[in-house]
Formats: structure tokens, sequence, C-alpha cells
């Protein structure tokens, strides 16, 4: 009987909410895109300007489900068009239906994706080697409108890919000796920092297919800080020059805190819960002469700001010169899960605020609620501490920040991992 009464209470702890949409839609078909358009934190800087900023006078619905019986395959597919209807804009409807080998491991897949547009049935397929670091891919429109490009007849690439070091090349199968390859490109990491090539010729006349002319090459250098995983801060900063005509400064940082929390629904050994903050900037220059219309400036930026207070609820803002928006996210983790958003755009030149609204169900990402020593933020556990957090036994042993530090993620569930070890 005096185990009964002798018990020492649960030790305190912070609540770890998952992020909202990690790892990210567009990194599962990062393997069919060049690696210097993913990195020096372009999918980052993507994710947050674009997500939730709904089109004004604009709605989107995005459905992404996955049978219970066969987790391999999942179906996703986006209703979007304009609030109030005009005969020039129509609703746009689009269906994706992919199959994986591995379900932790999105690099080896298959997916046949249907829309109204002009690509009416289109294939893509990838296949990847991680012992090796060799993979290839293709992209095969069956089904299509009109044929007036190449690349209209497929697209084919074969890439490298390993901790340090990227490279791949994509050729049209059906073009010209002049019109080879599409694309080429060599990513390299060395320690803190990426530096990245790029060849992609503009197709339009002769003289432009060429490696001598500098308006087909872009660079990029990167400077970046961080495992990749929610769970640890990370900064990123970049410069590139693209097609040797503009230059683009950008950088993104994401920032874990800790904030005290009073909820009555929640046990007494809670005492904080973990806050997702991420800040973006970029600044777009034209470095040449080239004249532009009146509505495209030489030289542009933007800014956003997002912050996820729990699981349910994230708010967003991004100012430019031209407009400023604000987005509210609500989710729900039920199976499937459902995302509503709402976004207000105030332009600056009409002086008019307009709304878009977004709907998102989804039952591709499972996550929930983890727990952490209270000092997983705040503090650096010292060797009593980690020796505490060994001996615990009531309970589900929490998550400590040394385990963190080091890389060891196996125990976390998939969403609060990094993306991968391939560059």
């Amino acid at each position: 009987m005096g185990n009964w009464f002798d018990k020492e209470p649960p030790p305190p702890v912070v609540l770890v909410p998952p992020l909202f949409d990690f790892p990210p839609i567009a990194a599962r078909t990062r393997m069919l895109q060049s690696s210097y358009n993913m990195l020096f934190g372009k999918l980052a800087l993507k994710c947050l300007f674009e997500d939730y900023f709904e089109e004004a006078r604009h709605f989107s619905t995005i459905i992404m489900l996955k049978p219970i019986d066969d987790p391999h395959v999942d179906i996703m597919a986006t209703v979007s068009g304009p609030l109030d209807h005009k005969p020039e804009e129509k609703i746009a409807g689009n269906a994706l239906f992919r199959w994986q080998s591995d379900v932790d491991d999105p690099h080896t897949f298959m997916d046949l994706f249907v829309s109204n547009s002009d690509h009416v049935l289109q294939m893509r397929s990838c296949a990847y080697y991680p012992r090796y670091g060799f993979g290839a891919f293709g992209i095969l429109p069956l089904l299509s409108k009109k044929r007036v490009t190449a690349e209209d007849y497929g697209v084919m690439g074969l890439r490298y890919g390993s901790g340090k070091l990227s490279a791949g090349v994509t050729i049209m199968p059906y073009a010209i000796k002049d019109e080879l390859p599409k694309s080429a490109w060599l990513v390299s990491k060395l320690g803190r920092f990426t530096v990245g090539v790029q060849y992609e010729p503009q197709y339009g006349s002769k003289d432009d297919m060429n490696y001598k002319n500098l308006l087909n090459w872009s660079c990029a250098i990167g400077y970046g800080v961080g495992s990749g995983s929610p769970l640890s801060p990370s900064f990123n900063f970049g410069l590139e020059l693209a097609k040797s005509s503009q230059f683009i400064a950008s950088f993104y940082q994401h920032v874990v805190v800790q904030r005290r929390v009073k909820n009555p629904l929640e046990e007494n050994e809670v005492v904080g819960i973990t806050n997702y903050i991420d800040v973006g900037f970029e600044l777009q220059t034209r470095m040449d002469d080239t004249k532009t219309s009146n509505n495209i400036p030489d030289s542009t930026f933007q800014v956003a700001a997002s912050w996820q207070a729990n699981k349910n609820f994230m708010l967003k803002g991004k100012m430019g010169p031209l407009s400023s928006s604000l987005a509210l996210a609500l989710k729900s983790w039920w199976k499937p899960s459902f995302t509503f958003s709402i976004s207000a755009t105030r332009d600056r030149i009409s002086r008019t605020t307009a709304y878009g609204f977004g709907l998102r169900v989804e039952n591709l990402r499972e996550a929930s609620y983890e727990r952490a020593d209270p000092n997983f933020v705040m503090l650096t556990p010292n060797k009593e501490h980690l020796a505490e957090g060994i001996v615990w036994k009531i309970g589900k042993r929490p998550m400590l920040q040394s385990d963190v530090n080091a890389g060891n993620f196996e125990s976390l569930p998939k969403e609060l991992r990094p993306q991968g070890i391939i560059l």
C-alpha cells in the first residue's frame, strides 16, 4: 500500500505541437525538380510567401486522402476559381493519383495527373537508389490539347544526390540538337555554405542556345544553420544571380520558442507549449538595361512572417510595395484533418481590400502533441538533468534537447524529423 501513497508526481513537461504542413507537399516531388531550385531556402520561402494566402476574390479547395488498407497510394484533388463568376474566368480542377514504393521515402514514386487545362493527362515517375545516390525521372504528357514545343512531348532526367553534392541533367527526347539539354545543375555543400550553378538555355533564337551566353546561366551561394527539423531553429541566407540579369537576396529564419500555458483541460504537469515563428525576406533587382512595362518594377521586395501558437491556430502576414496580406488558418487534427483559411489582401494602389477562402482536407500526415522536458527550449540541460530524464518511470519519457542537438530523431514522428540527408 505504501507504493500508492508514496508515488512521485509526474515530471513537468511542455507540449510540442506538429507543424501545420511539414514536410511540405512540394517536397514529395522534389526529385523531379532541380536541386538548385529547391535549396538556398527557396522551398521554405515559397511556403512562407504562398501557403494560405489565397488569391483575392477567389477560393481554393484541396483534398488529400489515402486509403487505410494501402498507405502506398493517395490522391490529391484541387478545385479553385473566382468567388464571383466571370465569363473570362473558369473553375480549375486537377487530380493527382500517386503511388510510392516506401511509405516513409517519397523519392521513388509514380503518379497520374489529370486536369482541365492544357495537359489533360500527364504521367510522372521517379526511381532513386539511396545506396548509390543515382536516380532517374520523367514527365510524359499522355493527352494534351496542343503540342507546340518539344517539352509538350515529355522531359527525362538523370540525377545524383548525396549529403554533400547534387548534380543532374534534363533533356527533351523530341527536341532538336540545339535544344539539348533542357537544364543542368551542380550544387555542393561545404560546411554551412551551399554553392550552386544551373544552366537553363532560353529558347527563342539560335544565338541563345549555347554555353557562352551568360543569360543561360544562374549561380547562387547560401549560408544555412540548423538540422531541418521543426524542433531545431534554423537560419538560411542566400544570394543569387539569376539568368545573369536579376540579383536576388533572401533570408529565412525558423524560430522555436516556449511560452507558459494555462489550460484547465491539460494535466497538471503541463507547464508550457512550444511555438513556431517563421520570418522571411526577399529582394529582387534587375541588373540589365532591358526595358520593362510600367507594371513591372526594376526592383521589388517582400517580407513575411508566421506564428503557429498551437496545433490548431496559425497567423501569417506579408507585405510588399504594391499590397499587403493577412491570413488566418484553423486546423483540426481529426482523421481526416480539416484546415480552413481566410486571407485579406489590401491593394495600395486602388486602396481596396479583398478576401479569399481556402479549405483543405487531408489524412496524409498524422501528428499529435509530443512532450518534452521543460528545459527543451529555454535552458541547456546538464548531466544531472539528463540522468533524471533517463530514470523517469512514470508515463512516457519526454524528449530531451540533447537528443535533438545530437540529431537523434528516431523516436519522433516523421512530421518532426528533418526531410532527409539528400542535398
